[in-house]
């Protein structure tokens, strides 16, 4: 029998030779793992421990005004009381977002087998994001600080994107919308400065997230390679505006009036700040490697990527 590191190093070889793996044997292993290492959040964490003074909500250097001038204008106390309101925006797209992927995942299934290890897995996968959706709006209200929807502007267009995506473009935007804050989130869990409710939701985040990756970037490769060649360039185009509706959504603006400071001002900066710019294009490159790699950042979809600013 192949042991478990045997496996590993076949699928790394895979990977290296860009081979396809066998999608049920993906799907088996991906729904053991969700056996072993799937969380409870209400149960998991302490909800009725009071927030600790002086503690982040998100690490200083992934706020988005951190090494701006208006950041070094602003006192420690209004730091991170925006590192709070952020930490909520977060949670507020994270939600948005996880309901258009759960309504893509039913969409994705729709027409296979309901007894394959694939189709499972799905539904699992949408087990855990409805938890995750429920563990964010939680967070939000603990923290005292208003829900932050996207814009409306993007919410019809997130209702376009779910009637019109291929499956290509569905994947392709599932790791776009997993893999940034993914980074981000392995960076807050094992941070000390960070509040203990923030840094446990985050390692639940952070664990059953690392599936959703996996069957997404699996997923992609085959569909990228058994698509139609339509299909294919729709996908690439389709990857590139969401990538620049992403990037805007990212930070609500609404976020800088609720912490007393100029909103018009506060975007400048940012839009300006080559700090970051550098955190989201990090943030980003080990997916948008992945991509350039399955042939998904060519042509036009390269040229918005690049003006999303997530692609140097």
């Amino acid at each position: 029998m192949t042991t478990l590191t045997e496996a590993d190093a076949l699928d790394g070889l895979r990977d290296a030779l860009g081979l396809l793996k066998d999608r049920e044997q993906v799907a088996e292993r991906l729904l053991a793992s969700s056996a072993k290492h799937s969380f409870d959040p209400d149960k998991e964490l302490d909800w009725e421990a009071p927030f600790e003074e002086g503690k982040w909500f998100w690490p200083p250097e992934l706020v988005s005004l951190y090494d701006t001038p208006l950041w070094k204008r602003m006192s420690e106390e209004q730091r991170i009381l925006l590192s709070q309101h952020e930490a909520a925006a977060l949670a507020s797209l994270g939600i948005w977002f996880e309901i258009i992927l759960m309504q893509l995942l039913v969409r994705h299934i729709y027409d296979k087998s309901a007894t394959s290890a694939h189709v499972r897995y799905a539904l699992t996968e949408i087990e855990d994001e409805c938890r995750h959706s429920k563990m964010f709006a939680r967070l939000i209200s603990q923290g005292g600080t208003p829900w932050y929807p996207v814009s409306r502007a993007h919410q019809h267009l997130g209702r376009l994107f779910k009637t019109i995506s291929t499956t290509p473009g569905s994947f392709t935007a599932t790791l776009l919308g997993e893999e940034v804050l993914d980074w981000m989130q392995r960076l807050t869990f094992p941070d000390e400065r960070v509040q203990p409710l923030i840094r446990g939701v985050t390692r639940i985040h952070v664990v059953e997230e690392a599936r959703h990756v996996r069957y997404a970037r699996e997923e992609l490769r085959r569909q990228m390679v058994t698509a139609p060649r339509w299909s294919q360039e729709f996908t690439r185009v389709t990857s590139g505006e969401f990538a620049r509706v992403f990037s805007v959504a990212f930070i609500n603006p609404e976020v800088y009036t609720n912490v007393g400071l100029d909103k018009k001002e506060a975007m400048a900066q940012v839009k300006e700040s080559a700090h970051r710019r550098e955190v989201m294009q990090t943030g980003a490159k080990r997916l948008t490697d992945f991509l350039d790699d399955i042939g998904v950042l060519r042509g036009v979809g390269r040229r918005l990527w690049k003006s999303s600013g997530l692609l140097a």
